[in-house]
């Protein structure tokens, strides 16, 4: 079906990619920084084992032919983006594991304090972003901006993904291991910066996309970096439950979703052949996207005629249940989560991220569900952002951690809308149900208290191609469209009312 340019203009505003608040930047004479700590000693100190990088920006995300194989978190090489007397700030390249087992250059961005580290190294903060687009150049480490710590006093690194920014390559968009592995050897590459001083205890926050590869990391922690502490992870409107949707705006922002999942773990599936999902103008649209960031993607996605989709990935083997075994919240970790929704958000439906929770205390994940009110996608890191620092600085502090799943009682009102689940399946539980069962905190925090924060990150641009405008023209909308919007108004406010009375 196709749909008008207005929903597709509605769709940009609201898909906007996750990105952490940025710190203050000071413009300094770059410098080149070391490998390692200066120590007085008159012995010269060891060449660092990776590349320290002088050449332009665009030739870092050339990746090594051939790549040197090396152990997850091992750093190839790194790019001084600013330095001051408080922080500098680096691109960098390293080792990780994509979900078909193979060693995979991945790239990133860290900012570190220029301080003395206390006993034990920086506390660490690795951020997992949001949707930016599929191709090399929406890497938001192409950004000249720092990374914001959350008020953790230490370390920040900020992967771009397995396949997100090395030149030639595909992202794989929502896989599970991808995801959660770069997040976590992010971390490793992080302490394996000798100057950066970072120590083992970490946690981890991401929004939307990022959401989805927080929890990822949350769940994959234990098994695949024993060696490191997660004291707990933070996840905005995450995304998950893959097997239903939400009403008709629902649909149309799962539809794009739908579309750059299926291309991305196409590149760790060869299993998934696109051909069996499109027809040539879909497929024409899946090479398209392969080359897009984010708003460039909606466009191509919901401006094909008829749809995309001949054989919905949802529905259909084998995509289907690849996409459902890369679904989180099935499984217990032992660190914490924080789980945070907006009441207006039209992105991710309160009810989809409501009915996560329910899946995530059904597994034994201990969870605090914060409910913001007023909040959307853009606005609920900056309106819970004192909620989010104090609750990560408890966990550092050691302080056990609340579980809203202690609190569930069954549900005493039903909401008028219910989840349309996509197909039947073994590998994810089914829908639960009219309204689920959620006992949440309710935070009451005046907008815009943290202008740099937003539901994806801040509104300034950090490189060319992430928040590029496509110059769609503004049409009035139609039926159609004005139906959509105005069931998805219908869902929020049902689940507003819904959170009020509890």
């Amino acid at each position: 079906m196709y749909v008008s340019a207005s929903t597709v203009d509605l769709m940009k505003g609201i898909f906007r990619p996750f990105r952490c608040a940025l710190a203050v930047i000071a413009t300094f004479t770059l410098v080149v920084v070391t490998a390692h700590s200066t120590t007085g000693s008159a012995e010269a100190a060891p060449a660092p084992s990776y590349e320290v990088f002088t050449g332009s920006v665009a030739d870092f995300y050339q990746v090594p032919d051939p790549l040197v194989p090396g152990p997850p978190g091992e750093l190839i090489r790194v790019q001084t983006i600013t330095s001051t007397a408080a922080a500098t700030t680096m691109r960098i390249m390293y080792h990780s594991v994509d979900g078909a087992g193979r060693d995979r250059a991945v790239t990133g961005k860290i900012t570190f304090p220029t301080a003395s580290p206390p006993p034990g190294g920086w506390p660490v903060m690795s951020i997992a972003n949001g949707t930016v687009g599929l191709a090399p150049q929406c890497a938001p480490s192409r950004g000249s901006g720092s990374l914001y710590d959350f008020g953790i006093g230490g370390v920040s690194v900020a992967s771009d993904y397995i396949g997100e920014g090395p030149i030639g390559e595909v992202q794989a968009y929502l896989s599970r291991p991808s995801e959660g592995h770069s997040v976590l050897d992010a971390v490793r590459a992080a302490r394996n910066l000798v100057e950066a001083h970072a120590g083992s205890r970490f946690v981890v926050l991401g929004g939307s996309q990022g959401g989805h590869g927080a929890l990822s990391a949350n769940e994959l922690a234990q098994s695949y970096a024993p060696e490191l502490d997660l004291l707990g992870t933070v996840s905005l409107a995450p995304a998950a439950m893959f097997d239903r949707t939400y009403g008709p705006l629902d649909e149309a922002v799962t539809r794009v979703v739908t579309a750059m999942g299926v291309v991305g773990l196409s590149t760790e599936h060869p299993e998934i052949d696109l051909a069996d999902y499109a027809n040539a103008a879909g497929l024409a649209a899946f090479a398209q996207m392969k080359t897009e960031c984010r708003n460039d993607i909606i466009t191509t996605v919901l401006g094909v005629e008829g749809g995309i989709f001949t054989n919905d990935p949802r529905t259909t083997e084998p995509a289907r249940s690849i996409m459902l075994a890369n679904d989180v919240g099935h499984v217990a970790a032992p660190s914490p989560v924080l789980l945070v929704q907006g009441t207006e958000d039209w992105t991710v439906s309160p009810l989809r991220t409501a009915d996560l929770f329910d899946r995530m205390c059904d597994a034994g994940q201990v969870t605090e569900y914060l409910s913001v009110p007023g909040a959307d996608h853009d606005t609920v890191t900056s309106m819970a952002i004192d909620q989010i620092e104090a609750w990560l600085a408890a966990r550092f502090a050691g302080d056990t951690a609340p579980d809203s799943c202690l609190d569930r009682s069954p549900a005493t009102t039903t909401t008028t809308v219910t989840p349309t689940t996509s197909a039947p399946t073994t590998s994810a539980p089914a829908p639960s149900g009219p309204a689920s069962s959620v006992s949440t905190t309710v935070v009451e925090v005046a907008a815009g208290d943290r202008s740099n924060g937003s539901g994806h990150g801040s509104s300034s641009a950090g490189h060319a191609g992430e928040l590029a405008a496509t110059g769609s023209p503004v049409a009035p909308l139609g039926a159609a469209a004005l139906a959509s919007v105005a069931v998805g108004a219908v869902l929020v406010a049902a689940e507003r009312r819904r959170l009020r009375r509890r």
